[in-house]
């Protein structure tokens, strides 16, 4: 069965929209300046380092310098970034095909054997081309010892030979390498240029899309011109093929993505501690198609538009209807600078877990818990101000009042302004405590105080914590390096229970007193020195023997109870040396 014309001169967009000219190349203005300067005034590299991330256009650029090098036609016979008439050489070195132009993929051809065998026929001259180009790609694969030979021609080129790599790892290159080449970074095409760019290629190709399913597509390439292509390409056999549009839900269902709307709503609602809402909204996404992953990713892009909203005030542009432009804008009110920094910390984080779970769903619902837990906390500003007062020695411990809620469950406490200070943690209308609550003036009441379900908080405190300051209603302790992450959320929660007062722990760069567990075995070790010392141990017998434990001996009372359980009679003590 013969195929279809069409089917066998189709090539696709990325290929066929291939720049030809640099005026063709998109958000490379700086670049294409800069070459252009230096052929203009005859100062050419013999060596070029192009870096920049997939699809951004470096195999094109290598081979449109090729051109450039070897320009010549009936009114140019030399170097020119003026490539809108093809010269001689230009249609076979855009095909890959010409003599005097080597291309060379590091990544199949590593060896210091593959470089020899590529650089031998350096030393000849052209055959016909005014240079010989080499073009080396993913030029970070080569092996030391390939840069090892490179080097040497790089450092003593002939006249006749032009070098120019493209790498997509630059830290990978050795920099005896970069520093003997012109280096030229080229940058991410920005989303809004991309949207221009794919709908005129739309235009040109005679296909309609919807100019937010291009704004999605633009996001989705993350700046790479060739992957905008590529996804532009599935989206028209999406449903642009009959003549109609494709529809931005079309595009979404494409790329799995969820409604941009909806990622607003999602991550309003972890913002503002509304752990219910967003995990069901996140559930109801991922039913619909939505991929975790993806989620996530739009989730710190929403954050990112906050933020900025949040700075930049009525100045902040958003490429995004008018609608969700607004919706941005009233969560920045809503939220500190503070607040969504702390935010943009733990999506980060959960992004990248999310890509490693073995079940996303699972890893983002508990991201989204997090954020909604951090949600219902007071904003970093406060700590800051509650830090400030304490240093200043004006810090009054907020208070909590005990009253609980119908269910049984402390009710979340709220801010109030206190007038002149900081802002306080007060619960919702506080009536008077009924029962006096417990007051703690030392570290060591704490623990003392410590009920006996709460055996694993009095382990870690003794052995972990080191007080620098202790007054009621706060403490300042030393940094504790392997402690539990949970430590002080869990001694400021019991703190809370036994004292009805929310206390701040504070952790400084200091020292602080030796633990409660140190100062113990201190004591315990001081105590066997002062026992050993005594002059029994000086005793003959007592010298020959092997010292296995001192114990202390019961005091009158023990020693009446002792024998009393045994039917003995009390006995009186007689002398001094009957306590000893």
């Amino acid at each position: 069965m013969s195929e279809s014309p069409n089917t066998q001169t189709y090539q696709v967009l990325a290929r066929k929209y291939r720049p030809t000219t640099f005026e063709d190349m998109i958000g490379q203005e700086s670049m294409v300046t800069t070459l252009t300067n230096a052929f203009k005034a005859g100062r050419i590299a013999h060596a070029f380092m192009l870096t920049g991330v997939r699809g951004i256009g470096k195999t094109t650029t290598a081979r449109l310098l090729a051109r450039a090098l070897n320009y010549q036609s009936d009114k140019v016979d030399g170097p020119s970034t003026d490539l809108a008439k093809p010269g001689i050489h230009c249609e076979a070195i855009m095909a890959s095909s010409h003599m005097d132009v080597l291309e060379m993929d590091a990544a199949s051809r590593t060896g210091v054997e593959n470089m020899r065998e590529l650089l031998d026929g350096v030393r000849y001259a052209p055959v016909s081309a005014r240079y010989k180009v080499y073009i080396i790609d993913e030029v970070h694969m080569l092996s030391t010892g390939a840069f090892n030979a490179l080097l040497k021609t790089l450092e003593e080129p002939p006249d006749h030979a032009k070098f120019i790599f493209a790498t997509t790892e630059i830290r990978k290159v050795p920099v005896t390498v970069l520093s003997r080449c012109q280096r030229f970074d080229l940058r991410r095409v920005e989303a809004s240029v991309l949207k221009d760019h794919l709908s005129g290629i739309c235009t040109s190709e005679n296909v309609k899309v919807d100019a937010a399913g291009l704004g999605l597509l633009s996001r989705a390439a993350e700046g790479s011109v060739r992957d905008a292509l590529s996804l532009l390409d599935q989206a028209i056999v999406q449903g642009g093929l009959d003549g109609s549009a494709v529809t931005l839900d079309e595009v979404q269902s494409m790329l799995g993505l969820a409604d941009r709307g909806r990622v607003v709503n999602l991550f309003g609602s972890a913002a503002t501690g509304d752990a219910p809402a967003a995990l069901t909204e996140m559930r109801a996404q991922y039913d619909d198609g939505a991929d975790p992953i993806v989620i996530m990713r739009d989730l710190l892009d929403i954050c990112h538009e906050v933020s900025r909203a949040k700075t930049l005030g009525d100045n902040a542009e958003f490429d995004s209807s008018p609608d969700q432009a607004k919706q941005l804008k009233e969560l920045a009110e809503g939220l500190t600078t503070g607040q969504l920094t702390r935010i943009w910390q733990m999506l980060l984080k959960s992004y990248s877990e999310v890509r490693t779970a073995p079940v996303p769903l699972a890893a983002a619902e508990m991201a989204l818990l997090k954020i909604a837990i951090a949600g219902e906390m007071p904003p970093p500003e406060l700590a800051g101000e509650i830090l400030k007062e304490i240093k200043s020695g004006n810090f009054k411990a907020p208070v909590i009042s005990p009253i609980r809620s119908g269910n049984g469950r402390q009710p979340d406490p709220v801010m109030t302004d206190t007038g002149g200070g900081p802002a306080a943690m007060t619960a919702p209308q506080p009536v008077p405590v009924s029962e006096p609550k417990l007051q703690i003036s030392s570290l060591a009441e704490f623990v003392e105080h410590l009920p006996d379900s709460q055996i694993q908080l009095k382990y870690d405190v003794e052995r972990y914590v080191r007080v620098v300051r202790f007054k009621p209603g706060s403490i300042t302790i030393a940094k504790m390096e392997r402690a539990p992450v949970t430590l002080v959320g869990r001694m400021v929660e019991v703190l809370r229970e036994m004292t009805g007062d929310l206390w701040l722990v504070d952790q400084v760069d200091d020292e602080g007193a030796p633990s409660l567990a140190e100062a113990r075995k201190t004591a315990i070790a001081e105590q066997d020195a002062r026992d050993r010392s005594h002059p029994a141990f000086e005793h003959s017998l007592l010298k020959k023997a092997k010292l296995l434990e001192i114990r202390d001996v019961p005091t009158k009372s023990e020693t009446n109870i002792i024998a009393a359980d045994f039917g003995a009679e009390p006995q009186e003590f007689n002398s001094e040396e009957d306590d000893v």
